[in-house]
């Protein structure tokens, strides 16, 4: 009966874990220096938010254009490499 309390203890603390392990986080300084470094290479002139995505990739929120054209990006997680342009409308 103890080894079942034990069990079912830590089941409970490893399915709380994993919401929190699922999460999206905010780029670091260096990554955030290093994606807006190519944001403005490629002709963005601002965006909002960026993050790491769960599933491995760079999001950037919003990006915009000089010529007012505004954009949802994924970017490659290690290259910072623009894999989509989503065109809002």
């Amino acid at each position: 009966m103890r080894k079942l309390g034990i069990f079912i203890g830590a089941l409970t603390i490893g399915m709380a874990a994993t919401p929190a392990l699922a999460d999206d986080r905010a780029p670091t300084a260096e990554e955030r220096a290093a994606i807006e470094q190519i944001l403005t290479a490629e002709g963005f002139v601002g965006w909002d938010e960026i993050e790491f995505d769960d599933d491995g990739y760079w999001e950037v929120d919003d990006a915009r254009t000089s010529d007012g054209l505004q954009y949802d990006l994924k970017l490659a997680a290690q290259t910072y490499e623009i894999l989509e342009r989503d065109l809002e409308e």
